[in-house]
């Protein structure tokens, strides 16, 4: 039996992981393992610059964290668990370690998340993975409304420029 110094110490390990998880618009469970150092760096380098906060979790201080939260992880949260959790972009976590393992060719993977208060499956999040950022996706949908505009402007240009150039020519003939 744990003294109850420590377990008061669990307990509010407890209680800031479901804050975290309550209050984040994603949280990823990763499995890590088979990772190197200067990869390990490298992927929360990438993590900080979106914004994502990114540790590694005890399993079953998490799995209490997430019954705490409403949500049961009990069956993904075995072996080497990192969980990384945003309150912006949603998709921005699982889209790096889908780019990441992608990138460097390693064994990193998504074991379960939440999103948007929805429990996701392995699968569902790495289909968010493949899914472009959020500012690529406005940017996509910016070059879609510009693009008629970009035609009219270069066919109206291209009528100004045929009405200059055959203007001249036309009067050097008479």
């Amino acid at each position: 039996m744990p003294n109850a110094k420590v377990l008061e110490s669990k307990k509010a390990v407890v209680e800031a992981l479901t804050g975290k998880i309550k209050e984040s618009s994603a949280v990823v469970f990763v499995d890590y393992k088979g990772i190197s150092v200067a990869q390990d760096t490298n992927l929360r380098k990438q993590f900080r610059e979106a914004g994502v906060e990114y540790a590694v979790v005890k399993n079953t201080l998490t799995n209490f964290a997430t019954k705490n939260a409403g949500y049961d992880f009990s069956k993904v949260l075995n072996g080497t668990t990192a969980m990384a959790s945003t309150t912006g972009d949603p998709i921005a976590p699982a889209r790096i370690v889908c780019e990441f393992a992608k990138k460097n060719k390693i064994a990193l993977s998504i074991k379960g998340g939440i999103v948007e208060g929805s429990t996701l499956s392995a699968d569902q999040l790495n289909k968010f993975g493949e899914l472009p950022s959020k500012a690529a996706l406005v940017g996509q949908v910016l070059g879609t409304f510009l693009a008629p505009l970009s035609s009219l402007a270069c066919v109206l240009d291209q009528i100004r420029e045929q009405k200059e150039g055959g203007a001249p020519a036309a009067a050097s003939a008479e």
